[in-house]
Formats: structure tokens, C-alpha cells, sequence
């Protein structure tokens, strides 16, 4: 059976999840029409294992930055840091970042200067921000305008599970919307509503995996080659065929990974 090509731009391949069966786990993604794995190391003192990942498999690229959560656990990044790792060809976003104040709302403040650092980082590099928000809409709306405004940057809303005014926020930037497995899940009509609202040229496919499978897969590990799963839905919410949806999220991604669309393997 042959698949459209898609690309699941947030995964974490790096996790513990896959240690047993990573090399299996892409080879399936790349079976399945997943030509293109962005994978997202979350603490900078992983970065050495997650380059090591990437730069033994073609089809995957990296990101890296401070998850929220960790705000306060591990050390702090700077731009420097994230400026550097950015001269690496297979280095395509900064992040992820954001805010979470669902689980770690003690680390509020550290959190939004850790987000502040994060975007200087990405107006320096021209690469495309990566946004992990929860329980933080009115702040999070306001951080990434304030900073947009000073100096127009490239943004992706990793996971997207929030409000329709923080996406609307986000689309007047400019930014993306990026549908994981949560918007494939039964109950969640109201955030399709929300993505299918959106321009089709915003939107993006992840799975974050090994979190957040979707149907027929939900409970058990996720991995990139179910990206096609929430295609198939993103497909209807949008009165799309699998193929005309698949392009168009394509096209999406090319345009903000830049350098993942112009990278070729060496011969």
C-alpha cells in the first residue's frame, strides 16, 4: 500500500521509550509515508545523544531548548548556547519552550524569561520557534506578541490543545498550528473546530511521541509512523482528501523548516 508523504515535525526519539527498537521505530515511520521526523532534545546536556540520532538516520532533523517544566531543574539555556547548536545542518528550530503552568505554575516567572531567551533565539537564527503551551493562555498570547512585535520570528504551537483566542494570537503572528494525536482522540470536536477555523496553509502534523497516540493506537506508546492516523482526521476536518491534506501540511512545513526542506544527505 502506498501512502502520502507527510512529516511528523515534534517527536522525541531520544526518550527511554525507544531505546529497545529506535532504528525499527524509523524504518516503520518511513514505511508508513513519514519521510520526516523533527526530533525535539529538552534539556541541553542531551543534545550530544540527540545529534548522535539524527546524524545517523537521513530522514530525521532536530530542535532543541528548555521544556518549561524543567524550568528550575536543569540548568538555564542562553542564546549563545541555542545560537551555536543552530550551525549544525540538521538543527532546524529552537525549543521546545513555552509555558506550563498546569503542572509547574511555581516556576512562572523562570519560566517566561526562559520563553523570552528562547525567542531572542530564534529572531537571531531565522529558525522557527517551537511552543509547548499549557494552562498559560493569557500570558503565553502576550509573550509571543510583545516579542513579535519588537522583531518578527517564525513560530510553530507545538501539541496544540489550547483556547481559540490563543490560537486566533497565533495566526495573527503569522504562526502554526500543529495537530497531534489529541485532536484524533473522540472527544476533542471542539479543538478540530478550532483547527478547521484555521488557514490550511498554518497547519502542521506531529505526534509527540511516545506520548499522545491516537486512535486505533490510543494507551499505548506513540511513535512517528501514526502521524498518518491524525492526517486521516485532520483530512476531514478540513473536507479534504488524505492526499490533498497530506501535500498542503507539506508545503506548510517546508515553508517554516526551511533548512530541514533545503537539506540533501551527503553522497
Amino acid at each position: 500500500m502506498t501512502f502520502p508523504r507527510i512529516t511528523d515535525s515534534h517527536c522525541h526519539l531520544d526518550f527511554p521509550d525507544f531505546d529497545e527498537d529506535r532504528d525499527e521505530v524509523i524504518a516503520r515511520a518511513v514505511a508508513s509515508g513519514v519521510h520526516r521526523m523533527v526530533t525535539i532534545c529538552t534539556k541541553l546536556h542531551q543534545e550530544p545523544q540527540v545529534r548522535a540520532i539524527v546524524e545517523a538516520h537521513d530522514p530525521v532533523f532536530y530542535a532543541a531548548g528548555l521544556h518549561p517544566m524543567s524550568v528550575g531543574k536543569a540548568a538555564e539555556v542562553t542564546v549563545d548556547q541555542l545560537v551555536a547548536l543552530a550551525r549544525h545542518p540538521k538543527f532546524v528550530g529552537i525549543g521546545e519552550t513555552g509555558l506550563d503552568y498546569h503542572y509547574t505554575a511555581e516556576t512562572a516567572e523562570a519560566q517566561q524569561a526562559s520563553l523570552r531567551v528562547h525567542i531572542t533565539a530564534a529572531q537571531e537564527t531565522g529558525l522557527p520557534l517551537i511552543i509547548h503551551a499549557r494552562a498559560a493562555d493569557d500570558d503565553m498570547a502576550r509573550i509571543l506578541t510583545e516579542g513579535f512585535r519588537e522583531k518578527p520570528y517564525a513560530c510553530v504551537m507545538h501539541c496544540f490543545s489550547s483556547s481559540a483566542e490563543l490560537a486566533r494570537a497565533a495566526l495573527d503572528c503569522g504562526f502554526y498550528l500543529s495537530m497531534s494525536g489529541i485532536a484524533a482522540f473522540p472527544k476533542s470536536a471542539d479543538l478540530r473546530e478550532i483547527f478547521a477555523a484555521a488557514p490550511l496553509d498554518r497547519i502542521l502534523l506531529e505526534t509527540d511521541s511516545p506520548y499522545l497516540a491516537p486512535p486505533p493506537h490510543r494507551g499505548r506508546r506513540n511513535e512517528p509512523g501514526y502521524t498518518r492516523h491524525t492526517a486521516e482526521v485532520g483530512a476531514k476536518a478540513f473536507g479534504l482528501t488524505l492526499e490533498e491534506f497530506a501535500a498542503a501540511t507539506e508545503a506548510n512545513f517546508d515553508r517554516l523548516f526551511a533548512k530541514a526542506a533545503a537539506w540533501r544527505a551527503p553522497t
